[in-house]
């Protein structure tokens, strides 16, 4: 079966490609630098024709917000038109656990846009909404430092594996349609500042790490429970220390 992945070049598209050609599925990486290009359309017509499902996994290259909505809108609307045309049969995306529970993030805005733009789209669909990667957590902890100081949201969060989210995806692309969303998320709840801490002790990185309830991530304050995955979420197998233990610096 061929299985177009458009952001198939990056961190979960390149381990749902080769996922799916171990099942012996034709796994088409799409992206820029293949010569597919969602936002101009240039390349998308010959890259579905024969395709059968189409896993959507693409990220925008920029989280102002203007520019993450524009992305997904433009992208969202391009994919599902050409995939009308082509006559693929299921659309899987991945989005983000609780994109619905935190309207101050403009980035969380974008994704949930995304998400309406499938639902409305009369595509056979399956949205796969995961939780935060472990492989974020170094940017996570830069982009929230001051001095020697990473201050961070003291709220729960649920993170999984990128290779535990690209068995998952494989595992939807090779299925049926759901018309529906479905959560999947690491297998412990652990406090930010408690996941912080421990990659930069990983990595032997001395700053100091304080969690604070009114600090901001993706532009939004959280709670324990706006970004962890409901009872029914399918939980990825790796846990933070077994992740730390192999992808520490």
């Amino acid at each position: 079966m061929k299985i177009v992945i458009i952001g198939g070049t990056g961190l979960i598209g390149s381990q749902v490609a080769q996922n799916l050609r171990a099942r012996g599925h034709e796994a088409v990486p799409a992206s820029p630098n293949t010569g597919v290009n969602t936002i101009t359309g240039e390349g998308l017509d010959a890259a579905l024709a024969g395709a059968k499902v189409v896993v959507d996994v693409a990220n925008s290259p920029s989280f102002d917000d203007a520019a993450v909505l524009e992305f997904f809108q433009t992208s969202g609307r391009n994919l599902l038109k050409a995939e009308v045309n082509a006559g693929v049969g299921h659309h899987v995306a991945l989005t983000i656990v609780g994109a619905d529970r935190v309207p101050d993030s403009g980035y969380m805005r974008a994704k949930l846009a995304q998400e309406e733009l499938i639902k409305r789209a009369g595509q056979p669909y399956t949205i796969v909404r995961s939780t935060q990667f472990f492989e974020f957590m170094r940017a996570t902890a830069d982009s929230a430092t001051a001095g020697d100081t990473v201050r961070v949201p003291s709220a729960n969060l649920q993170p999984i594996a990128a290779k535990d989210v690209a068995a998952a995806v494989t595992e939807v692309a090779v299925s049926d349609p759901d018309n529906g969303v479905i959560e999947i998320a690491g297998p412990e709840k652990i406090k930010l500042p408690e996941l912080i801490r421990g990659v930069l002790a990983a990595d032997n990185d001395p700053r100091k790490v304080v969690g604070d309830e009114h600090a901001r991530y993706f532009g939004t304050e959280l709670t324990d429970t706006s970004l962890t995955a409901g009872p029914d979420a399918r939980l990825g197998k790796t846990s933070f220390a077994e992740w730390l233990a192999h992808n520490h610096k």
